[in-house]
């Protein structure tokens, strides 16, 4: 549902939409409504969003906002993450309330994953 002033979507760039189409259809389950060759959209999934082709990644580094998914198993989910071909980028670190990794998808995209369960 579309509330007002809140946030709504998000893009991402990839420089290969179908790579990364799989992953997170293997990883997350997400599904995909193709939109030409060169967009690629996803609902349902706590947010609507896409990915645009582009040769650039979203990264922290970059000074890109960071997207972080929650996960009732937190090993769990980085295994399923290394099997679909992402890359962990930092390993799981405690932080007050949690703890998180972070992880690149193949189009380069920079995520987290986060647990309240120690």
């Amino acid at each position: 549902m579309n509330k007002h002033e809140k946030i709504n979507y998000l893009e991402f760039p990839a420089n290969n939409i179908p790579a990364t189409k799989t992953f997170f259809e293997t990883v997350f389950n997400w599904a995909f409504e193709d939109f030409g060759p060169d967009y690629t959209a996803f609902s349902n999934q706590g947010l609507d969003g896409g990915f645009f082709t582009s040769n650039l990644s979203s990264t922290t580094q970059n000074g890109a906002a960071l997207t972080i998914f929650y996960s009732k198993d937190i090993h769990s989910t980085q295994s399923k993450i290394e099997q679909a071909g992402g890359i962990i980028t930092q390993t799981i670190f405690a932080f007050p309330g949690g703890q998180r990794f972070h992880f690149t998808e193949p189009s380069g995209n920079e995520f987290a994953v986060w647990s309240d369960i120690l």
